[in-house]
């Protein structure tokens, strides 16, 4: 799978799990070593493990097998790492405090949003 097909997939899992504010950045022309960064958010620490253990089943149904996994037992920060692609799901505090769209907000980000609600 294509990474920008991938980074899509997961964003479309995290929609589908309710996760809030989802956005890909595409982090191909940093130093990064990697392509996207999905990040979202849940609502509390059982809304953050519910969507990184959704998107994790699910790629892993898929075929996709994550590298490392980091965060799950604290599920303030879970970091999933597809290598072309890294997803950080993050409890909504946690993402204000670290701002990671703000260290990279020169890079190019699509906003996930569904297309169903009001």
């Amino acid at each position: 799978m294509k990474s920008d097909d991938l980074a899509h997939q997961v964003a479309d899992l995290a929609l589908q799990k309710k996760a809030e504010d989802i956005v890909i950045m595409d982090v191909r022309q940093s130093s990064l070593g990697t392509d996207y960064f999905v990040l979202c958010s849940g609502n509390s620490d059982t809304h953050v493990r519910a969507l990184a253990d959704e998107i994790l089943q699910r790629m892993k149904e898929q075929g996709q097998r994550v590298w490392r996994v980091e965060g799950q037992s604290t599920s303030r920060w879970v970091l999933l790492d597809y290598v072309d692609v890294v997803v950080h799901v993050f409890y909504r505090e946690t993402r204000a405090y670290y701002g990671l769209e703000l260290i990279w907000g020169d890079l190019p980000v699509e906003r996930i949003e569904d297309e169903g609600a009001e």
